[in-house]
């Protein structure tokens, strides 16, 4: 994200001239899987409704519409063309068939949680939803989950930003919830590899004895 044209200074700028539609846009298309930084935008909104620039509620409900929205198109995305694509990328990393089919039963067990806490987590975010259409999950299920995870999420953003911006700078509390973000982003991908790694040396042990 270090880009220039998504620095944290045009993101204000863009808001500003914007408004809501680059709050909604810029939340939509993170979730279509553009490097845009969603959660910077989200709490840029929640800033300058903290400044009484924009309403609260409109903030709030233009960024839960872009990650509702964003989220189906990434679920329908994943549920037409994802399964093939995921097993080209397998053939070029060498994962068999048959891993991508165990990886995908494993996902499609805590599917629920991978959409609705996935708000959470900046990578997960992005992918959540296309992993759950190559899981095939119900998508009336997918939906109830994105909806209650986006509003969840939303929420915790716009109202941080909304009551911390009036302490605090915007620049500082953008730092900490990014050094937050890779921090819980770490913990999770220990929790879900350590296991992993762990499982497979003791399938590379039997085999071996």
């Amino acid at each position: 994200m270090s880009l220039e044209f998504i620095s944290l200074e045009n993101i204000q700028e863009f808001a500003h001239q914007y408004g809501y539609w680059a709050i909604f846009l810029g939340i939509l298309l993170e979730n279509l899987g553009i490097p845009l930084p969603g959660e910077t935008v989200t709490l840029v909104g929640g800033f300058l409704a903290g400044s009484d620039e924009l309403n609260y509620w409109l903030v709030l409900g233009d960024a839960v519409a872009g990650a509702v929205i964003g989220g189906a198109c990434g679920y329908w995305i994943g549920k037409i063309g994802g399964w093939p694509f995921l097993l080209q990328i397998g053939k070029l990393f060498r994962v068999s068939e048959e891993r991508l089919l165990n990886i995908k039963e494993q996902f499609s067990d805590n599917a629920t949680k991978a959409v609705f806490f996935g708000r959470f987590f900046a990578l997960l975010r992005i992918f959540a939803a296309p992993l759950a259409g190559i899981a095939e999950m119900p998508f009336r299920k997918f939906f109830l989950y994105n909806l209650a995870g986006a509003s969840a999420w939303a929420s915790v953003m716009v109202t941080l930003a909304f009551f911390a911006g009036r302490v605090i700078s915007l620049e500082q509390l953008v730092a900490w919830v990014s050094q937050f973000a890779i921090a819980a982003l770490l913990i999770l991908v220990a929790l879900i590899g350590i296991p992993i790694w762990l499982e497979s040396r003791q399938v590379k042990r039997a085999t071996s004895e």
